[in-house]
């Protein structure tokens, strides 16, 4: 729908360690969202799910940024979606887990919003449908208000795995 081409989107594609440990702190660049879409955490992509690269993640931040990821699945990788939360929990002062069905992979999905302000769960429904509106944002086919809130509740499996 045109996101992408957005002059404020900013998509880099290639060594992302060494992005946000080398490059960007150089630049001075600073970024109010990192979306990290990574592969999984194995091999060598597992230093990019590390307390340290997090911590690279958060100096890039401006304040009241936020980090974004996927963190797996919690059906088959319970362990390594426990252990992310635990790591960004050690870097950020927020971390919000929350959890989507993704048809392509056949199961729950994990996702995280972690910042050391922003909490996105102080936005009520009611508030993300004005934003929404606000921007002209008119052909969304699974966001909405309700949905905004409802992935942050978590199951008591969830909330017991994540404690």
């Amino acid at each position: 729908h045109g996101a992408l081409d957005d002059p404020r989107v900013d998509i880099r594609i290639g060594d992302g360690m060494k992005y946000v440990l080398e490059d960007a702190p150089a630049a001075g660049d600073r970024y109010d969202i990192v979306v990290l879409d990574l592969t999984d955490p194995v091999g060598p992509a597992e230093a990019l799910y590390s307390e340290a690269f997090f911590r690279a993640c958060r100096e890039l931040l401006t304040p009241g940024g936020a980090l974004s990821l996927h963190i797996g699945t919690p059906v088959f990788q319970p362990e390594r979606v426990r252990l992310l939360i635990e790591r960004l929990r050690a870097v950020f002062a927020c971390v919000r887990p929350y959890f989507l069905y993704i048809p392509l992979y056949g199961s729950l999905w994990g996702l995280a919003c972690a910042s050391d302000t922003l909490d996105p769960l102080s936005l009520s429904e009611e508030e993300v449908e004005r934003v929404i509106a606000s921007r002209g944002i008119s052909r969304l086919q699974h966001l909405n208000g309700a949905v905004y809130r409802a992935q942050f509740a978590l199951p008591n499996h969830l909330r017991a795995l994540l404690a």
